[in-house]
């Protein structure tokens, strides 16, 4: 926060911009704020210098996250200064009781288009809707944007032109969820668009339209589209769990395969390494028989040329003959030892191989398994959504149903409002005069009330002038009864430094002085205490006559709603007889056409042959 205040003031004189004395307190009181925190300049009065200058610092500032600029008396150049300072940072805007018009609808769908974060925007209490073509510039950002969930437009005078613009952005918008469009003029056309853009929008849940002058069938039908929304977006988060659930498990059931598979082929690469290691022994001992086998040929090839040189010493030969007969019968021995190693090696090669091709049969096969155990779980929950639409179907067979069965109910009731039509007619003529007669004898009642109210009214404001002026002149004798006070004491202290000086005779005539002013003193504090009394009267009569006032309002409020509702029900009554006896016209017509049509087709309508 601090570094913040710094950087403002660094740019403030940097550009000769005098800082905002109310800004800088602000800062002031949120210093210590820990970052993601609230900007809050509600109520201040932001100059374009200061805007620019804010702006620049906001764009470089990592700190909040939330910027309120309710009633700063805006214009729109410093709002376009501030909207655009910081475009993926902020997450709320409240730019409430601005009176922001046509730029100001622009810069904002600017900023919607390029903004990737922000979730709030509030702009209650502004005049968007003024300028058709500025509020479709904004209604086009909003089509456009991918983040926003919450959009607070109350009292910007939209009528319903730019509610068909808001729906046309609402059809291609499917990011917002909260919409509120309280307190402007959108009317009966208007509540039609926002029917028509629900049948395509799936993903607002929460709508305000009070204050729009929109009936109430349309209201109706646009919380229905609501609640349907509402329950498709819980019945998709059930699904988005329940596929998260299912994919995690199945991620599980992958990683504990892949460890199990990851352990066999440890197991057969530990089995192939120790073979390896066998084989290299084999090798080894196969290598160090060969090099036996070459000492032992060289120690022939020297005992031969020994043998040629000595062919004297016939004894030496037969030795050197038994020592290569028994080389040679220990070289046979080797070699045996050799090819029935080899074989040793070849078998267990060949065993290690099996178990390999083993150990692959049963990976693939968990593999398989694993597979068909995802497609099972797959079925499991394309069975559990086929089962959930037959149970919607059965539930839509059972609505109709129950349509058909109101649809009988209604007509037995039509039948009976034709039987009680005579009977209704008859009362109602009886309830007309009835009404009439009490709401003259009211209305008179009423005249004669409002007369004496404004009698006793009357009464009261003479009794309050009158208190008034009594008040005024005690007043003005209080006042000159304070400034004959003042005289006095300005004469006492007088009198006490003239007689300062004087003799012990003196001050007995001057303790008599006080005594006489202590009782004036006495009856100016009484009177005054009586003109404390004067005034809580005359408060108490206020307030009296404040009561009286609001009762009679309220009574006067009480009678014209009783007197409109009674108009009310008079209209109400007349439209219904209305209707029934258009109703009654029409089924005697209807009977009508079927006499004649009746009459018509009998054959006694015929005339005879001759």
């Amino acid at each position: 926060m601090e570094d913040f205040r710094r950087t403002y003031l660094r740019l403030c004189k940097e550009g000769g911009v005098e800082p905002q004395e109310s800004v800088l307190a602000q800062l002031q009181e949120t210093r210590g704020v820990a970052a993601g925190s609230r900007l809050d300049l509600r109520g201040h009065s932001l100059s374009v210098d200061t805007c620019a200058v804010l702006g620049k610092v906001l764009h470089k500032d990592t700190l909040f996250t939330e910027l309120a600029l309710s009633d700063c008396m805006l214009t729109e150049e410093g709002m376009c200064l501030l909207g655009g300072s910081r475009v993926g940072i902020f997450l709320s805007f409240c730019y409430c009781g601005n009176n922001l018009r046509s730029t100001g609808a622009e810069a904002l769908g600017k900023l919607l288009v390029r903004n990737k974060t922000l979730c709030r925007l509030v702009l209650e209490w502004n005049a968007l809707g003024m300028w058709e073509e500025a509020f479709s510039v904004f209604c086009e950002g909003l089509a456009t944007n991918a983040c926003l969930t919450q959009l607070d437009l109350r009292n910007n005078q939209i009528n319903h032109q730019g509610a068909s613009e808001l729906c046309l952005a609402l059809k291609r918008n499917s990011t917002l969820q909260e919409l509120d469009v309280r307190w402007n003029n959108i009317g009966l056309l208007g509540g039609r668009s926002f029917l028509e853009a629900l049948q395509q929008n799936r993903t607002l849940t929460h709508l305000e339209m009070a204050g729009n002058n929109i009936p109430s069938d349309t209201l109706k039908a646009l919380e229905q589209a609501m609640d349907h929304n509402s329950d498709r977006q819980s019945t998709m988060r059930e699904s988005r769990s329940r596929t998260q659930v299912l994919s995690k498990e199945i991620q599980i059931l992958k990683e504990e395969k892949g460890r199990q598979v990851w352990s066999c082929w440890e197991m057969e690469f530990s089995l192939f390494q120790m073979t390896e290691a066998a084989l290299a022994m084999s090798e080894q001992k196969n290598h160090n028989l060969g090099e036996l086998l070459t000492r032992v040929k060289t120690e022939k090839d020297e005992q031969r040329e020994r043998q040629s040189r000595e062919r004297k010493k016939e004894q030496e030969l037969e030795k050197v003959e038994s020592r290569c007969k028994s080389q040679q019968d220990q070289i046979f021995e080797l070699k045996q030892e050799l090819t029935n190693s080899t074989a040793e090696l070849k078998l267990r090669l060949a065993q290690a191989e099996e178990r390999l091709e083993m150990e692959k049969k049963r990976s693939k096969q968990s593999l398989e398994d694993m597979g068909n155990l995802r497609q099972k779980e797959v079925d499991h929950v394309n069975r559990h959504l086929e089962e959930s639409e037959r149970a919607l179907q059965d539930r839509i067979l059972k609505l109709e149903g129950q349509r058909i069965q109101l649809e009988e109910e209604l007509s037995r009731a039509k039948a009976a409002c034709v039987t009680e039509r005579a009977q209704a007619e008859e009362e109602l003529g009886k309830v007309r005069v009835q009404v009439r007669l009490e709401e003259q004898q009211r209305v008179s009642g009423l005249e004669e009330k409002l007369r004496g109210l404004r009698q006793s009214r009357d009464e009261s404001q003479s009794h309050c002038s009158q208190q008034k002026q009594t008040i005024a002149e005690l007043q003005a004798r209080s006042g000159q009864q304070s400034i004959e006070t003042d005289g006095l004491r300005r004469r006492i202290e007088e009198l006490q430094q003239e007689l300062s000086g004087k003799d012990q005779e003196k001050v007995a005539e001057v303790s008599r002085v006080r005594v006489e002013l202590q009782e004036q003193m006495g009856h100016l504090q009484a009177e005054r205490t009586a003109q404390g009394g004067l005034k809580e009267k005359i408060a108490a009569l206020e307030r009296e006559m404040k009561v009286l006032a609001s009762n009679h309002r309220e009574a006067i409020l009480d009678k014209e709603s009783e007197i409109s509702s009674l108009f009310e029900k008079l209209r109400l009554r007349e439209a219904e007889i209305q209707r029934m006896r258009e109703d009654e016209a029409q089924r005697a017509s209807f009977l009508q056409n079927a006499i004649l049509t009746y009459v018509q087709g009998s054959p006694l309508h015929y005339s005879p042959k001759k």
